[in-house]
């Protein structure tokens, strides 16, 4: 029989863990209780070195965190394919909700916060997007390019991949595709989105959302990092929208996790525990 190897305590692993120790060094077992203890010191103060380097860069080098790298880069791209970025407001009515078919019965209502019974704070860019393609092509009879860069709001269940607040890209092309030519339109954004980001390593699937029908996922490292979809579809009457249309929405947050090997999404997030995915009580 063989002898039962010692693992970290609860407390070790987790002091571990808000270090950005990966998952071979929490799952580490040693022979001994005092070889455990000793070898949670050094890998303790090997991450702590680590971090501590990592913040310095920061700092005193880049001054940006990845997250706004990321944000950074995606803009440049989009401004030079010809879109124009936007700023709208996170505080919406019930009713853009409701022309999201977002009503009291659907699955998404629970996960809102809402502000009074008129208001809530947004948990997507789409609907306000919609407002403006719709009064900007409306102007200029002119395909229309935009994207925002902002924060969402969704009750999320609290895990490694999912925060209550989370910084989202969305942009859109209104009557610049033809139809029957969408979803070849929307990979070859989502590939730019990735070259952009310097994401080598991703596969592009079709899934069926709730509230857009047939999207086209961006996925890795079996994560989502990036949903599109387009129209016509059954929602845009409801907007004044009567064109072709693709747009894809990105969460900045977990591609930031992708490309940082950050353990959880809240290191890559708006924190005042973390900054640049290094935690501040080190």
């Amino acid at each position: 029989m063989s002898e039962t190897r010692v693992k970290f305590t609860v407390a070790q692993s987790q002091r571990l863990t808000e270090l950005n120790g990966n998952s071979v060094e929490t799952s580490l077992t040693f022979d001994s209780v005092e070889e455990r203890n000793q070898g949670f010191k050094q890998l303790e103060l090997a991450l702590v070195k680590e971090n501590k380097a990592k913040l310095s860069r920061l700092l005193h080098e880049t001054h940006k965190p990845l997250i706004i790298q990321i944000e950074e880069a995606m803009t440049a791209w989009l401004t030079g394919i010809d879109f124009t970025r936007v700023s709208t407001p996170v505080i919406i009515t019930a009713d853009m909700l409701a022309k999201m078919t977002i009503t009291s019965d659907h699955p998404l209502t629970d996960q809102v916060f809402w502000v009074d019974n008129k208001h809530c704070m947004r948990p997507m860019l789409a609907p306000n997007l919609y407002e403006v393609m719709r009064n900007l092509y409306a102007i200029t009879n002119q395909p229309v390019r935009i994207f925002e860069i902002g924060s969402c709001f969704r009750k999320e269940s609290q895990g490694a991949k999912h925060m209550n607040e989370f910084t989202m890209l969305n942009l859109v092309e209104l009557a610049g595709v033809k139809d029957g030519e969408q979803m070849a339109h929307l990979e070859a954004l989502a590939h730019g989105a990735m070259e952009a980001v310097g994401i080598n390593h991703y596969k592009i699937e079709v899934e069926k959302s709730e509230v857009y029908g047939e999207t086209l996922d961006i996925v890795a490292d079996g994560m989502e990092l990036a949903s599109g979809a387009y129209g016509p579809h059954p929602l845009d009457p409801a907007w004044g929208i009567f064109d072709p249309w693709v747009g894809i929405g990105l969460g900045l947050e977990r591609i930031a996790m992708l490309k940082g090997e950050y353990q959880t999404i809240k290191r890559a997030g708006k924190s005042i525990a973390y900054l640049d995915g290094v935690p501040l009580k080190l």
